[in-house]
């Protein structure tokens, strides 16, 4: 049997969060209906990580619904995945930066109302890792192309440049309403925060686009191609 795919969510207190992430999850199994695909939370949503990992058997990929480099995918995750002790586990590379999720991002400023030459806020969350930032600009700079060239400016929701600060940076080279775009796989606090600071048309977050469950497989079978991050299942586990 092929390892069963844990996609790994941050949790939310918005109501709208899990039901955006089983959402997704769904386009996922609709791309292999034979996967077992389950999901688990770092934190705040049941199912919790833990007990995803608990009631699963031989072996998994955990990939992370998580847009860049930082705590979580360095340190949580490996850690929830030696506490499984009974598992075979791969941890896959988090879903940022790719042109899936650009595309993904394409698409939801259109439905938005963006227009071409229109300059972008491209608001994340924020992260203290500055693999994490780099992470951002890169996905930044893609989106800049895919949108024919015109500034793109990341901003956060918990470090800085806040969106308000982007958009006055942006101003003041002459634009003077941004549009934003919601780097954030769900709804919550910090992607409504960001959008209500939009002068201009504010995109939704990436939610169950199709770009985004393409890119989940996708990461799913790099980490079975190119297993870097592997952990055996403990000896006692096995005995």
């Amino acid at each position: 049997m092929q390892p069963t795919l844990v996609a790994v969510a941050h949790g939310s207190r918005d109501p709208r969060a899990p039901h955006t992430v089983l959402a997704l999850l769904e386009r996922v199994r609709e791309l292999r209906p034979r996967l077992d695909v389950r999901l688990g939370h770092i934190e705040l949503n049941r199912p919790l990580l833990g007990d995803t990992l608990r009631g699963a058997t031989g072996s998994a990929v955990l990939v992370p619904l998580l847009l860049g480099r930082g705590t979580h995918v360095k340190r949580d995750l490996p850690a929830a995945a030696a506490r499984a002790g009974h598992l075979h586990t791969r941890l896959a590379a988090p879903l940022g930066p790719h042109p899936l999720l650009v595309e993904a991002l394409y698409e939801r400023l259109l439905e938005a109302g963006w227009t071409p030459g229109t300059a972008v806020v491209l608001a994340a969350a924020g992260s203290r890792d500055p693999d994490s930032a780099v992470d951002g600009r890169r996905t930044a700079a893609l989106l800049g192309e895919r949108l024919g060239g015109v500034p793109v400016t990341v901003a956060y929701a918990s470090a800085a440049p806040s969106v308000p600060e982007a958009v006055r940076a942006l101003a003041a080279r002459g634009h003077h309403r941004p549009a934003v775009a919601s780097y954030f796989t769900a709804p919550g606090r910090f992607a409504a925060q960001c959008a209500a600071a939009a002068p201009g048309p504010a995109a939704a977050p990436l939610g169950d686009h199709p770009a985004l469950a393409r890119l989940v497989v996708q990461r799913y079978e790099e980490a079975l191609a190119h297993p870097g991050r592997v952990r055996e299942p403990a000896a006692a586990a096995l005995a």
